[in-house]
């Protein structure tokens, strides 16, 4: 499930494999893009924007800037290979684009709302975003104004709304929540500390920047790299509670009763 962290990696992967190169190739497998032929264009860069994907692009013609916007939602990935290595990452029936260069193959897997825009026009696709937690623009106290607009919602789909903050997914919103000892069903009014809350978000994607291991623990062994996510019914770390786990909004939810105290709307124990 890609989060603001790994799609960033992914990001840095595509630029490392394309940026600077001339396409040889590309074959989209969306009926949208069909009949689209990005040989001879050039790749700029390859950037990220919470979990949206943005892949920028000289044409060879009048030198026009275009961006290939991907979105990785649950499921959707971006691999790179050598030329004339085999494909691994994930069934070929899956693939929704593949860009050739003379030194890398970028294949993109179940793919989500792609589309090629003239850069210029990427605030179409992206500007409703919030501050991104690991881009040139985060700015915490926006991301606090944002949330706090919204009193009444509980943090647990606050922290999920990209338009609050882009980047924080069903992870991290565990995590974060748990280290500061806040129920997901807290209301946002309620939160004793947004800007200590949103400060903890950024601090932990962006130390899980660089790598695919995602760790809130401080440990990257299998099994120890959570506190909260993932472990239904384990013991808690701190107090050994079982942690519980719900759904929250369309999303489930891992937390400890004891470490995060109940807040009225909270489900009862199972």
């Amino acid at each position: 499930m890609p989060e603001g962290d790994t799609v960033w990696n992914t990001a840095r992967v595509l630029h490392r494999a394309l940026a600077g190169a001339r396409l040889t190739g590309s074959d989209f497998r969306v009926p949208q893009l069909a009949t689209t032929d990005l040989t001879g264009w050039t790749v700029r860069e390859s950037a990220s924007r919470g979990k949206h994907l943005l892949l920028r692009l000289t044409a060879p013609a009048g030198g026009a800037h275009w961006t290939l916007h991907s979105h990785l939602r649950m499921d959707g990935a971006w691999r790179a290979y050598a030329p004339g290595e085999r494909w691994s990452g994930r069934p070929a029936h899956l693939i929704r684009v593949v860009l050739r260069s003379p030194g890398a193959v970028a294949v993109g897997y179940h793919l989500h709302e792609l589309a090629l825009v003239p850069t210029a026009e990427e605030d179409g696709l992206v500007g409703h975003l919030g501050p991104d937690l690991l881009g040139p623009d985060w700015d915490p106290a926006e991301a606090v104004r944002r949330l706090a607009a919204r009193p009444e919602e509980t943090i647990g789909e606050a922290l999920l709304d990209q338009r609050n903050l882009a980047g924080v997914g069903n992870l991290y919103k565990c995590e974060v929540l748990f280290l500061r000892g806040v129920s997901p069903w807290t209301p946002v009014r309620a939160v004793p500390d947004l800007a200590g809350t949103v400060a903890l978000a950024q601090r932990l994607l962006a130390a899980n920047r660089g790598r695919w291991t995602q760790s809130t623990t401080g440990s990257l062994h299998r099994g120890q790299t959570s506190y909260v996510y993932g472990r239904r019914a384990q013991p808690c770390r701190r107090c050994g509670t079982a942690i519980r786990k719900q759904e929250l909004g369309e999303r489930v939810t891992y937390w400890c009763p004891v470490c995060q105290p109940e807040h009225p709307g909270a489900p009862p124990p199972a």
